[in-house]
């Protein structure tokens, strides 16, 4: 039996009327830093074979899980600073946080790396904070994060150590990375300003470049908010025979996971050598609704989810 839900749509009318003024604002921002809009395509032949990210098929080609191959073929072609809102898609992602169908904000910018992206994460949130009325507060569950800048900075081997029950190698080494990140050390991140967790292992930037003078470390950061991870950014790893090799390796840890290896994306490796020094960032923007609309459940800040279709 189906019944009339529109009791939710309605209820759910001032955080999107909010997440309105957010994207609008948005759009303003990056065409004020002379950024240029770009739209690519949903539906690729071949998205980045990730070890943990599973794509969803359509046909013989697939959903991109994200935007960044396409994107950064047009930094290989020439365009220096470009960005992008669409929606992207993962297969088996539901809960608080998360959604199969979610929407994205992909930005980058050539001749730069992570820390250019660590100012304009503050630079961003920070004028949408004050064109939404929030000022230099914002309210989280209870919580106030105050948005003066800079925000803190904390490697992940910082955070390890002060949060977590083992070190991050521990972990790695335990294959527990991401359990003990979620459970010990995200509810300690961002309680009262925001957080940059920079400094990855290696092993978990794929995409990206690793620092010099310490190759077991990625050039990678991802921005917390009283717990609640909204960006994922790194400099590029513009080296076209490294980046197979990791494809690669991804592609053999999802073969004995049991996952379906993906086609290798040719066109982009080909493009690869012409992509200047760059750096690159995926925010989610359900997750910046919540934040801005106060809200713990990605649900609220949606017109449809999933089971209500």
């Amino acid at each position: 039996m189906i019944v009339d839900d529109s009791w939710k749509l309605a209820g759910r009318a001032d955080a999107l009327r909010l997440r309105a003024r957010m994207i609008r604002a948005v759009r303003r921002f990056f065409l004020e830093q002379d950024f240029l809009e770009v739209e690519t395509p949903l539906r690729i032949p071949a998205p980045a074979p990730e070890s943990h990210i599973d794509a969803v098929a359509s046909g013989e080609w697939f959903l991109h899980t994200s935007p960044e191959l396409c994107m950064k073929r047009l930094l290989a072609a020439g365009y220096p600073r470009i960005f992008q809102v669409c929606k992207c898609f993962r297969a088996g992602e539901r809960g608080d946080r998360h959604l199969p169908e979610f929407t994205i904000l992909e930005w980058y910018r050539g001749d730069a790396d992570y820390r250019t992206l660590m100012d304009d994460c503050e630079a961003l949130i920070s004028f949408l904070a004050g064109e939404l009325g929030f000022g230099g507060v914002i309210s989280r569950q209870g919580r106030e994060i105050r948005l003066e800048i800079p925000w803190e900075r904390i490697t992940v081997r910082e955070a390890f150590t002060r949060y977590a029950t083992m070190t991050a190698a521990e972990a790695l080494r335990m294959d527990r990375f991401n359990e003990i990140l979620t459970c010990e050390v995200e509810p300690h991140l961002g309680q009262d300003r925001p957080v940059f967790l920079y400094e990855y292992p290696a092993e978990l930037g794929a995409l990206a470049r690793l620092k010099e003078g310490d190759p077991e470390i990625a050039e990678r950061f991802e921005l917390y908010f009283a717990g609640l991870e909204l960006a994922n950014a790194f400099s590029e790893l513009t080296d076209a025979r490294e980046q197979r090799r990791r494809f690669e390796e991804a592609s053999r840890d999802r073969r004995r996971n049991g996952g379906s290896p993906y086609p290798m994306p040719e066109r982009f490796l080909t493009a690869l050598p012409q992509m200047p020094p760059s750096a690159g960032i995926a925010l989610g923007v359900d997750r910046l609704a919540m934040l801005f609309a106060d809200k713990s459940r990605i649900d609220d800040v949606v017109a449809f989810t999933p089971e209500s279709l």
